[in-house]
C-alpha cells in the first residue's frame, strides 16, 4: 500500500462472525494517509477453522501492530473493541491510543445470557446462522457495509468461543491498566452502550463520543464519519518530537 511512512500506523479489529474487510470503507476513506492493517482474528476469514481465544486474538493484532513498525492506533468494534482493549492493557507499549466502538456493555447478567443462546445455536448450526446472518445484514445495512461485512465470510461456528472468551475477561480493569488516550465511540441506538459511564471512569484519559441516530453496526455506515472520528484520534495518539 501507498502510505505516508512517518504516520501513526492503524490497525482496525473486527467484530464477531466476520472478518477484517469489514473495515474496507473506512480503511478507503482513510486513504494513504496513514499505514493501516486489518487482520483476521483467530477463527474467521483467513483463519477460518483455527480456534478462537483471546490471547490468539491479542496475539494477531500485537502480530499486526509490529508489522507496521511496533506502535500503532488500535480501532476495534463490538468483539473488536474488546479484543482492542485488551491488547492495550497486554501491550500498552504498542498501542499508542485506542479507539474502541460499541462495547461498552460488561460481559455479565441478561446480556451475556442472551449472547450465550446466540452462541448455541451458531455453534451447533453454522451454515444455517451464516445464511441468517449474511440475510440479515444485508436487509439492515447500507449495500455497501453489508457487502464488506459477508466479503471475508462468516463464521458462526466460533460464536460459542467468543462469548465464553469475552465473559471472562474484565474489560474495566484493561482501561485501568491502559495509561494511553481512549475513545469510547457508540452509535447513539446502540444497545452496547449500557455500561459506558463505568467505562470512560475505568479510563486514565478517557472520552465518549456518540454518533447521532447509530446503532451498533450502522455506526460504520458513514465511512467518511468514522474514518474523521480515527484521523483525530490518530493525531493526537502520534508521538511527538523525539519520542520515536
Amino acid at each position: 500500500m501507498d502510505a505516508n511512512e512517518q504516520a501513526l500506523p492503524i490497525v482496525f479489529v473486527h467484530g464477531m462472525r466476520v472478518s477484517g474487510t469489514m473495515w474496507r470503507a473506512v480503511i478507503r476513506a482513510i486513504g494513504t494517509r496513514h499505514p493501516t492493517a486489518a487482520p483476521d482474528l483467530p477463527g474467521h476469514g483467513t483463519r477460518r477453522g483455527e480456534p478462537f481465544t483471546m490471547p490468539g486474538a491479542v496475539a494477531a493484532v500485537a502480530e499486526a501492530v509490529d508489522e507496521l513498525g511496533g506502535r500503532a492506533l488500535v480501532v476495534g468494534l463490538s468483539l473488536g473493541g474488546y479484543v482492542a482493549l485488551a491488547t492495550a492493557a497486554a501491550h500498552p507499549e504498542r498501542v499508542r491510543g485506542l479507539v474502541a466502538m460499541g462495547c461498552t456493555t460488561l460481559p455479565r447478567g441478561p446480556v451475556a445470557v442472551a449472547y450465550r443462546g446466540m452462541a448455541r445455536a451458531g455453534g451447533r448450526y453454522p451454515e444455517a446462522v451464516n445464511r441468517l446472518s449474511a440475510f440479515a445484514l444485508r436487509r439492515g445495512l447500507p449495500r455497501p457495509l453489508a457487502e464488506a461485512m459477508v466479503a471475508g465470510g462468516l463464521s458462526s461456528e466460533t460464536m460459542p468461543d467468543i462469548v465464553n472468551s469475552v465473559a471472562g475477561q474484565d474489560p474495566l480493569a484493561s482501561l485501568a491498566a491502559y495509561p494511553g488516550p481512549v475513545w469510547l465511540v457508540n452509535g447513539e441506538r446502540d444497545h452496547f452502550r449500557r455500561h459506558e459511564r463505568h467505562f470512560v471512569r475505568s479510563c486514565r484519559q478517557g472520552r465518549l463520543v456518540l454518533l447521532p441516530g447509530r446503532g451498533h453496526l450502522t455506526s460504520l455506515a458513514d465511512p467518511a464519519v468514522v474514518a474523521r472520528q480515527v484521523l483525530d484520534a490518530a493525531a493526537v495518539a502520534a508521538p511527538g518530537p523525539g519520542q520515536g
